[in-house]
């Protein structure tokens, strides 16, 4: 008897030491994934980059307090935007190796380009256990400080930079200010770890308020909710509710801007569930910029540390900055969520930061033309021209110009000058065709034509043209998504001139859509500010079939077709498909090499373009006029040139017919006039400022008056 009692005792104690050791065994493989989260984390890479910059001098060597536009533009003129998942590169090379070879960058100086916008190259994506998954929204998922190695390595990204201030360029890169992917950040915030849910609008659920949450389906980590449980825990107190829209709205993929986790052990070993938001995809939750913690503010600065001091580039693009604050608004149904102060203080601070270290920045910022005005007072250097940019898609649509000037005297009304904007061609999204002033405006009147239109009947009206005349059954390869038009500018150009299949177009057809294309590149071109164009522009790629990319439209996201891969210098005539797996774009022009034996080109044009722009500072111009003319399909804008007062204007008939004008402007009086683009003499301004002016169909001119 005696024997079994000790046979047991010694059992349990064993039973007991296996329990302790399995226990220990756990906790140590869970602090283990804990540590090896924190040292991946953001946050925690931008702890170590401070150390760098608190307490030193380098912090005092650049004025910072307000926009530096003129210095901006003086520092880059002429961008090219790269788009890194898109570039067909050189058998066994990286893409970032492919973006700085010499060979380019001596192409980029011969046409005149003097700084590349690759997008974002860092580590993008989540993180699943240990394994990493790839980006939902093309890098602008941002889950690391360092280089995806999906592009390449740092060193070679430093390279980049090195290449280009050897040819007279800068590097571009970028700072997301709303969001990042679910990495290691999203994980230990899910976890409770330390100040990690800080960074985020991440709220923890009480267990007896689980029930208002839908259960998560087999095979995701989150589920979106639905308008009904959105309302109930904004009642209990939770979240401020529905935002004033739903970007990439989808019934039953994205209903709501909110999402919640399933049920997930804390580092404290309590169970939460969370709900968090997202302005954009499920897979980017949003920060707080406005937490005790400070969690944001400080991942942002890293990063902006990291591109400035590390690898040495000079512009940062501020991603969708006017999505930084949120409130709820007592008395109205839904939350304020955009233009708020919140997103306004951010941004300043971002851009101050980044002009501290002796860099500048620009906005990505689809708000109301007076937003716009308010994030650029103490913020970022520079904004993107989504004030007319889908306005001269209209033009060259429509062929009537009366909306671009409209928008065009708009911005003078707010007193935003074309020099703070950068006037670009394709990127990486959409054509916006939200015209956000007038949905902010809607009862306002705007004169139209000669007559008065509330913003949200003319914003109707454009929206409608566009849907109309370049979509649908006459232009199938042209779609649609919720913000706009989804497609190349050769697909813009091709439709605008009723061209049925861009794909098997005649010789003819081809020079016609060159030049509309080159008519748009002059109108952002030549006036004053930064001037950006794509590779999809330069070698005239037209949007993919929809079929070559069923998985990746296959959530309504048609901004697929736009970004086909393209071999800009032709160092792979033979892929079929770049590195990341896009099929490659029918190419309209050509690679960059081939262009420049053409003088007709469309490269060899542009350059010229490019040179009469530096030549005569025509970036760093002042407009002084947009007169009005009596062919509704012309646009011009007349530039005070700098240094001796020479004028210049650039007149540009959209229209499909020819037209004659007669431009009255006590600047030109008795002053002879040049076609700088055709060097000949265009005859001389009267005793009365009066000159007549003649242009062909879809036909520009840029003129010098001396």
């Amino acid at each position: 008897m005696k024997n079994i009692q000790r046979y047991l005792t010694a059992f349990i104690i064993i039973c007991l030491m296996f329990t302790v050791f399995t226990a220990s065994q756990a906790n140590a493989e869970k602090d283990d994934y804990i540590k090896w989260l924190e040292v991946r984390s953001m946050l925690y890479q931008a702890k170590q980059l401070e150390k760098g910059v608190s307490g030193k001098g380098i912090q005092w060597r650049h004025p910072y307090a307000r926009p530096q536009p003129d210095k901006a533009c003086k520092t880059a003129p002429a961008w090219f935007t790269a788009y890194p998942a898109a570039t067909v590169t050189r058998q066994g090379e990286s893409i970032i190796q492919t973006l700085g070879s010499e060979k380019m960058w001596e192409t980029f100086q011969e046409i005149g380009i003097q700084a590349m916008h690759p997008g974002p190259l860092k580590r993008a994506g989540g993180i699943t256990g240990r394994k990493y998954s790839p980006t939902v929204d093309g890098g602008f998922d941002r889950i690391s400080l360092n280089m995806d190695p999906l592009y390449g390595t740092e060193n070679q990204y430093i390279q980049i930079v090195k290449t280009a201030a050897k040819h007279s360029a800068v590097i571009i890169a970028d700072v997301i200010p709303g969001h990042t992917g679910k990495g290691a950040d999203f994980r230990l915030a899910e976890r409770n770890y330390k100040d990690y849910p800080g960074i985020y609008h991440i709220v923890e659920i009480n267990k007896e308020d689980w029930k208002i949450l839908p259960g998560v389906p087999e095979g995701n980590d989150i589920v979106n909710l639905q308008v009904e449980a959105v309302e109930k825990l904004k009642k209990k107190g939770y979240i401020v509710g529905q935002l004033q829209r739903v970007i990439f709205y989808e019934p039953g993929v994205k209903d709501t801007n909110w999402s919640a986790t399933g049920v997930i052990k804390g580092v404290d070993g309590k169970d939460r569930r969370w709900v968090y938001l997202h302005y954009f995809k499920t897979g980017q939750p949003t920060l707080n910029w406005l937490d005790p913690s400070f969690g944001a503010d400080r991942l942002l600065a890293g990063d902006i540390i990291q591109s400035i001091n590390v690898s040495g580039v000079k512009f940062l693009r501020l991603d969708a900055n006017g999505f930084l604050g949120v409130e709820i608004e007592p008395g109205k149904e839904k939350a304020w969520s955009e233009g708020h102060p919140l997103s306004v203080n951010a941004c300043d601070m971002l851009a101050m930061m980044t002009r501290k270290l002796g860099g500048f920045t620009f906005q990505e910022l689809n708000l109301s033309i007076g937003d716009i005005k308010w994030f650029s007072e103490n913020g970022p250097d520079l904004s993107y021209d989504f004030i007319t940019r889908p306005a001269f898609c209209h033009a060259l649509i429509t062929g009537d110009a009366e909306f671009l000037r409209l928008c065009l005297h708009l911005m003078k009304e707010y007193e935003i000058k074309p020099i703070s904007l950068i006037h670009a061609m394709q990127n990486h999204d959409e054509i916006t065709y939200e015209l956000v002033h007038f949905s902010t405006y809607p009862d306002k009147k705007f004169k139209f034509h000669g007559k008065e239109m509330k913003g949200s009947d003319l914003r109707k009206l454009i929206i409608g043209q566009m849907k109309s005349k370049i979509t649908g059954k006459k232009a199938p390869y042209n779609k649609l998504s919720g913000n706009g038009l989804c497609t190349t500018m050769v697909g813009l150009c091709s439709a605008s001139l009723d061209i049925k299949d861009p794909y098997k177009m005649t010789p003819e057809e081809k020079e016609k859509v060159k030049n509309a294309h080159l008519l748009m590149v002059m109108y952002n071109a030549m006036q004053p500010g930064v001037f950006a164009i794509s590779g999809w522009d330069l070698v005239g790629a037209l949007p993919l079939h929809e079929d070559q990319i069923k998985e990746k439209v296959a959530d309504g996201d048609y901004r697929w077709v736009n970004r086909g891969a393209y071999d800009l210098m032709g160092v792979n005539p033979d892929a079929k498909k770049s590195l990341t797996g896009l099929p490659c774009a029918q190419m309209l022009y050509g690679n960059l090499p081939e262009q420049l034996k053409d003088k007709n080109s469309f490269a060899s044009r542009l350059k010229k373009l490019l040179a009469v722009r530096k030549k005569y500072k025509i970036h760093i111009s002042e407009q002084i006029a947009i007169p009005t003319p009596k062919n509704t399909g012309v646009v011009i804008m007349v530039h005070k040139l700098p240094g001796n007062g020479d004028i210049e204007i650039t007149a540009i008939n959209f229209g499909r017919k020819p037209a004659d004008e007669k431009i009255r402007l006590d600047v030109l009086k008795k002053k002879s006039c040049v076609n700088l683009l055709s060097e000949k003499s265009e005859g001389k301004a009267g005793d009365d400022g009066v000159f007549e002016l003649k242009l062909e169909s879809l036909q520009g001119k840029v003129l010098l008056f001396r």
